[in-house]
């Protein structure tokens, strides 16, 4: 899914059958996401079956016949939604995209991979922490859809959110299941967070061994390995991808760029600017505002 367009939300709402129900037969022009409260949801979409249980969360596709193939219990959410650009995921392993997103690198066709978000069309929260967190954003999802003003663009942005939480677990998990250091992938989970709140403050390898508890040889190897970058050559690219964005939208001169950008030095700030982006900040800068 393209992050750069919101979803529009058609329908969403709660069902709680404590009877036997079986889902009716369609065919629809949206979107369905459903995530299972608790008790079984049993249907099939194309002619593939899916048990749903709670926990569990699917996504029907537009213009595919579903419909329900056993009676059963069961209380669920359902959200019914549009979306301009979103499509099957590339043919490869999703744990190479899971790295090619953490990165911010473009894929192969040129897509930028920090405005794609990958889910899975089917997958199972089986943590409280998550299945807690889910319960919490539809519960306040509905409330906000179901308000008279500006319901629908706020449950929309809600629901956004809620998308790419879910693209973030899902591609940490799959990075997780890749390796069996899954300790120290959580810890390199937390490090990525903590240089992007961080960037334009002076990192060291010090402060991270204090704040991760970690030897930060070991952690730089397994933050290598996961992301294909060293922790110091990760945090100068986040650095420098927020200085583009500076140049492109502000007449800042480049010594204000670069202190905000954690690299106050001038000279060095030319320096790693010329060598993540292959020209130099003045050159980017002429070839940026010469289009406009």
């Amino acid at each position: 899914m393209n992050a750069d367009y919101v979803p529009r939300i058609k329908l969403m709402g709660f069902v709680s059958y404590k009877n036997p129900w079986i889902h009716f037969k369609r065919n629809t022009h949206e979107f369905i996401l459903y995530f299972v409260k608790s008790g079984e949801l049993h249907l099939q979409e194309n002619g593939v079956a899916h048990v749903l249980k709670k926990g569990d969360l699917l996504v029907l596709e537009p213009h595919l016949d579903h419909e329900g193939t056993r009676k059963h219990a069961c209380d669920y959410y359902y959200i019914h939604f549009e979306h301009p650009d979103i499509h099957p995921a590339p043919d490869r392993p999703l744990s190479l995209l899971a790295k090619q997103w953490i990165i911010g690198e473009s894929d192969p066709a040129g897509k930028d991979s920090n405005r794609q978000l990958y889910f899975p069309k089917t997958c199972t929260l089986t943590q409280k922490k998550s299945l807690h967190h889910m319960h919490h954003a539809l519960g306040e999802m509905l409330q906000l859809y179901r308000r008279k003003h500006f319901n629908r663009s706020l449950t929309a942005l809600k629901f956004m959110e809620m998308l790419i939480e879910l693209s973030r677990e899902s591609l940490f998990d799959e990075l997780e299941n890749d390796s069996p250091h899954t300790k120290s992938y959580m810890k390199v989970h937390a490090l990525l967070d903590y240089i992007h709140e961080h960037y334009a403050q002076k990192i060291i390898s010090s402060e991270i061994e204090l704040r991760f508890e970690c030897n930060y040889d070991y952690i730089n190897r397994v933050f290598a390995k996961l992301t294909g970058l060293t922790i110091m050559r990760y945090v100068n690219q986040v650095r420098i991808h927020h200085a583009k964005e500076l140049i492109e939208a502000t007449h800042l001169s480049f010594g204000e760029i670069g202190y905000l950008t954690g690299l106050d030095d001038p000279f060095y700030f030319s320096k790693v600017f010329k060598k993540y982006v292959g020209m130099s900040p003045n050159q980017y800068y002429k070839q940026v505002h010469e289009k406009k």
